[in-house]
């Protein structure tokens, strides 16, 4: 009985070896990553092609958060995720993201501190920032007889027929609650109403809900759009570079401000490239590249010296404490995103 548990036992270490050994053939071999459109740039990563020019990242590209969030939870298998803070909780609370092992991110210490808050859950770090940014009013400067300094001018009838706002329910009842002064993670449901109200107010003044960079830009690049809400800095940045006449507000109630990074896959099998290729992404010149494409805000403190000075100065990219006073988008519960989007359906359809 003894010789045959004995052998049963070796069977089984065996096994074991042997099942352990075939795990990193398959791994290590290929890296995934859900990505926002405009972010696989080869600048964006060099230093990965660099150590691993046999691996060519593949991308399963998405165009809003939500989309990337139905994909992950639909069993899609990846390895890296960039989503933006309103969902990193989310992702954490999905199991889906795995914690980072800190040691392994050669750039970490240069991360500033306030923004790498944003991805740390119940004590664990599980998000890298990468990029940060405002959503704005951009202006058609040439087209307007007052340029506004205020998100409540986007109410204002001088500019009735030529006003965009981005096509998204958290942003626009975010924008909306900060017109009123209303705290829009802890509204009441009668201040939810009164921002509800406030947004179909705003419906005369619509020319269209933007939904994708390219189509705001055309818009206002035609002169159809004097004032498009809820721009990013690249939207601004393109248009500048063509030579139309825009600016890029700073409202009196603040800039809404994003905060987007990468986290890697609880089940990924490529977990050695993973943090490859994020220390590729947090490089200095790396980041660098990315904000002098795009002039966003880099998470990497090192890399600011290598912006361009003009938009580093003009978004105040190099005054970190911007950031306070920058109205940024915080971790949704799933509670709070069926609100905005239903108060926000209800207000397309004029409800």
């Amino acid at each position: 009985m003894k010789k045959m548990q004995a052998l049963l036992l070796g069977l089984l270490v065996l096994s074991l070896a042997l099942a352990g050994c075939g795990a990193p053939a398959a791994a290590n071999t290929e890296l995934i990553l859900l990505e926002w459109s405009g972010y696989e740039l080869p600048e964006f990563w060099e230093p990965f092609a660099a150590q691993h020019p046999e691996i060519a990242p593949q991308y399963s590209f998405f165009a809003e958060d939500t989309e990337a969030f139905s994909k992950a939870q639909s069993g899609f298998e990846f390895d890296l995720v960039h989503p933006c803070s309103s969902y990193w909780r989310s992702y954490v609370d999905a199991g889906l993201v795995q914690p980072l092992d800190l040691s392994r991110l050669t750039y970490w210490n240069d991360v500033y501190p306030n923004l790498a808050d944003e991805g740390e859950f119940d004590g664990q770090q599980y998000f890298v920032p990468w990029e940060w940014g405002y959503e704005s009013i951009l202006v058609r400067t040439d087209l307007v007889e007052e340029v506004p300094d205020s998100w409540a001018d986007l109410w204002d009838p001088q500019y009735a027929g030529h006003v965009s706002v981005f096509d998204s329910g958290e942003s626009n009842f975010v924008m909306a609650a900060s017109v009123l002064g209303i705290d829009p993670y802890n509204a009441t449901p009668e201040q939810v109403e009164q921002i509800k109200q406030k947004l179909l107010e705003l419906k005369p003044n619509l020319l269209t809900y933007w939904t994708d960079y390219t189509e705001i830009n055309q818009l206002v690049a035609q002169g159809d759009v004097w004032l498009a809400g809820q721009a990013w800095n690249d939207a601004y940045a393109a248009l500048y570079d063509e030579g139309y006449e825009v600016e890029y507000l700073d409202p009196a109630e603040g800039r809404l401000g994003w905060v987007c990074g990468f986290g890697i896959s609880a089940n990924s099998a490529n977990v050695d490239l993973a943090y490859d290729y994020l220390n590729a992404v947090m490089a200095p010149e790396s980041m660098a590249n990315m904000g002098n494409a795009y002039y966003y805000g880099v998470a990497n403190a090192a890399a600011q010296p290598l912006l361009d000075e003009y938009f580093v100065e003009l978004m105040d990219m190099d005054d970190p404490a911007v950031l306070a006073d920058t109205v940024f988008y915080q971790s949704l519960t799933e509670e709070q995103r069926e609100l905005f989007a239903r108060i926000w359906t209800e207000v397309k359809a004029g409800e």
